[in-house]
Parts: C-alpha cells; sequence; structure tokens
C-alpha cells in the first residue's frame, strides 16, 4: 500500500491538521487493497467479537490483561452519509475520521482546542473536499 500524507503545521503544534490517503501499491500486485486492508484494520475495533482461537490458546490469556485493556478503548463510531463506510475513531483529547471511498482510506485528524463533536464536523468537511478529488 502507498500512503501520502499532508501535515499542515501551526504556530501551536496542537492546532495542526493532518490528512493521509492510503491506496493501493501498482507495482506490487502482492499488496491488499484498500478494501480488504479496511477490513484487516477495523476487524475487533467495532464491537465485532470474532476472535478465531488458535489451538493451546488458553481462553484465561484472552479475557485476562487484553480484556483489561480492551474495556479502556472507545470502540470506532461508524458513520453514515460519508464515503463507502466511515469511522471516527476519538476520546476526549482528540480523534480521527477514517473514510474508506473508491480504491482509498482517507485519515483526518485535526488539534487543538474544541470538542469531539468539532473536531468530527471539520474533519467530514475536510473529507468531502478530500474525496471529490480522488
Amino acid at each position: 500500500m502507498l500512503m501520502s500524507q499532508c501535515y499542515y503545521n501551526a504556530r501551536e503544534p496542537n492546532m495542526s491538521v493532518s490528512l493521509a490517503v492510503i491506496e493501493n501499491n501498482p507495482q506490487d500486485a502482492s499488496a491488499p487493497d484498500a478494501k480488504s486492508y479496511w477490513t484487516e484494520s477495523f476487524r475487533g475495533l467495532t464491537g465485532d467479537e470474532s476472535h478465531e482461537e488458535k489451538p493451546g490458546e488458553k481462553k484465561e490469556k484472552r479475557d485476562g490483561v487484553e480484556g483489561e485493556e480492551k474495556e479502556k478503548r472507545v470502540p470506532p463510531k461508524r458513520l453514515d452519509g460519508i464515503g463507502k463506510e466511515a469511522y471516527w475513531s476519538g476520546n476526549r483529547f482528540g480523534g480521527a475520521l477514517y473514510v474508506l471511498a473508491k480504491d482509498a482510506i482517507v485519515r483526518i485528524s485535526f488539534g487543538g482546542p474544541g470538542s469531539a463533536d468539532d473536531k468530527l464536523a471539520k474533519s467530514k468537511a475536510l473529507a468531502q473536499k478530500a474525496l471529490s478529488r480522488l
């Protein structure tokens, strides 16, 4: 996969904006496509608890420390009306918008003060502009 990233640096680093586009690598036929990469990246993070137990793996191992860490994570929030699929992954400090569209994945993150809702709104607006240029 190929990743192109633009980082817009502000005077205060926490006010910066990051936009990344992840797409297929035409020079590597064995590389996954955007949809496959998307599915692999979000599996288990969206409330899908499908986990194939490997031979010899003990349930206690999965439910122990890993289970505690999983409780602390906030699963991404699925969004409708943008791209083929979209998720907002964030917490009270910040977050990022991930959008699957055509044969690419777009990731947008805004820093700085403001609520998660404000950052999500800005991210959606920027994503719409980026998607129109893919």
